[in-house]
């Protein structure tokens, strides 16, 4: 890797074990991790450990999405990622969606608007299609964001087990966005 070439920065939400970004990784997409996000203590010590050990990009932890300081990355950021909570749409619970006190796709979104990163990229479970994913599509869109999406399994990738993924790819619409800023 040449160090003088600039890497695309990369924030992580909803950080775990930090999957995304060691995801990202493994089919080559080099990049820098400059914050994860991440609230439940015993994933904060595994990616501090991962950190440690090199495994994953020394940064700095939030431990709140809500009062993360967003303004700070503000046309900062390549690419970023979230495996938000899934809890709200999951049919292992209850889907009460924007009632589960879990739901933080407003406050993702208010983020992704402050910093206006090139891509975000989310992971969810399957139970999002019929549950708020239309939301989270359209609340791109309505920001200036190109979406895709799709559901895939981790059987696809050789795992013994189904496991059934959505994932949504968005980016930035520059040309949505120079119209906005005439």
């Amino acid at each position: 890797m040449d160090i003088a070439k600039e890497l695309p920065t990369v924030i992580s939400f909803c950080s775990g074990y930090g999957g995304i970004e060691r995801g990202l990784d493994l089919v080559g997409y080099e990049h820098r991790v400059i914050a994860y996000v991440e609230i439940e203590a015993f994933a904060i010590e595994n990616l501090a450990t991962k950190m440690e050990n090199k495994q994953l990009d020394a940064a700095p932890i939030w431990s709140n999405v809500k009062t993360f300081p967003a303004h700070l990355f503000r046309d900062k950021v390549s690419l970023l990622t979230s495996g938000y909570p899934c809890q709200p749409f999951s049919a292992a619970g209850e889907r009460k969606g924007t009632d589960d006190p879990r739901h933080l796709w407003p406050y993702i979104r208010e983020h992704i608007r402050t910093i206006r990163p090139l891509r975000v990229f989310f992971e969810n479970v399957e139970g999002h299609i019929s549950l708020g994913l239309s939301t989270v599509i359209s609340d791109l869109e309505e920001d200036g964001y190109v979406c895709s999406w799709g559901i895939f399994s981790a059987e696809e990738v050789g795992a013994p087990h189904r496991r059934k993924r959505v994932y949504i790819l968005a980016h930035r619409d520059n040309r949505q966005r120079e119209l906005t800023e005439q």
